[in-house]
């Protein structure tokens, strides 16, 4: 059968991670979670306080990072190491979420994780979420996705899954912070968020995970059939 590139871009909180971990379980493909490259970037560079206007200082921290993806059959998940650690919990946390923004914008950064992105996909048979996968990384993907949904609703998402974490944060303070990610994302110079040419727009608001998954998975086999 033949296999495909499925690039599911959009706002933070849209469920683009939980929606693309699903429909890459259901057809059998592998899942990269871009956006969680980009946190294990900004947890390095916390730990090791990178200026991030420090061109120099960037080039060496980014030449020390090695990230790796899993799959842990005990949690039925996909989990992100960093230089050997599993950091799936800890890039999660809001002090991460409040700057990766800031760290995703650096040319030198982006560059960096976009080479690594393109060589995990080359064989095809993945689906991989961001911000600038259908623009960007793979703009001859068979399926883009461009994943919606209103702010508030996105961010009672968000406060749920890190009360399970056991991380209280209150509603406006992550509103706050999702506002600023998508002004930051969709106005900054090196790679903005935007719609892909031909991608086809998802609005998560009112739907439900099952529903948002199916789509997806229906065009997908459109694609694959095509």
């Amino acid at each position: 059968m033949k296999k495909i590139v499925i690039a599911i871009d959009g706002y933070s909180g849209c469920g683009k991670s939980s929606t693309a971990k699903a429909v890459a379980s259901r057809l059998a493909y592998g899942y990269i979670d871009t956006g969680a490259m980009y946190r294990c970037v900004t947890l390095s560079f916390i730990r090791n306080e990178v200026a991030l206007d420090d061109s120099e200082q960037v080039k060496e921290a980014l030449g020390k990072l090695s990230i790796s993806f899993s799959y842990s059959e005990g949690k039925a998940r996909n989990e992100v190491y960093l230089n050997g650690e599993n950091v799936e919990d800890e890039i999660r946390k809001m002090y991460v979420s409040d700057r990766v923004s800031d760290v995703a914008v650096i040319p030198q950064v982006r560059a960096a994780m976009v080479a690594q992105q393109r060589k995990m996909g080359e064989a095809k048979g993945v689906v991989m979420d961001g911000r600038d996968i259908g623009t960007v990384v793979f703009p001859d993907a068979e399926l883009k996705v461009f994943m919606t949904s209103d702010v508030r609703i996105r961010a009672k998402r968000r406060q749920l899954e890190l009360e399970e974490q056991g991380e209280a944060v209150d509603l406006e303070e992550i509103v706050q912070n999702f506002e600023k990610r998508d002004l930051i994302d969709s106005t900054r110079e090196e790679s903005p968020l935007r719609q892909a040419e031909g991608a086809v727009v998802l609005d998560t608001s009112f739907i439900t995970f099952e529903e948002q998954v199916q789509k997806i998975l229906d065009l997908a086999e459109a694609r694959i059939e095509a």
